[in-house]
């Protein structure tokens, strides 16, 4: 009585848990993106603020860049 359900464990198991993941995965990406956009204006706003920002501002001279 317990072969089917360890047969069917090995066999869909890692399947399941692939497809799981990545359902899991887009589920949190499209509630994070159109849902609750805060967190992406919270990093716009921390990237334009003068002591964050200018971390990541490209400070290469024009002469180093080849494009």
């Amino acid at each position: 009585p317990l072969g089917y359900p360890k047969t069917f464990l090995r066999n869909w198991g890692p399947s399941l848990g692939v497809w799981g993941f990545g359902a899991g995965t887009a589920a949190l990406f499209v509630l994070e993106c159109f849902y609750f956009p805060s967190t992406l204006i919270l990093l716009i706003r921390a990237l334009s603020a003068p002591q964050i920002g200018d971390y990541f501002e490209d400070k290469t001279p024009a002469s180093d860049k080849p494009f």
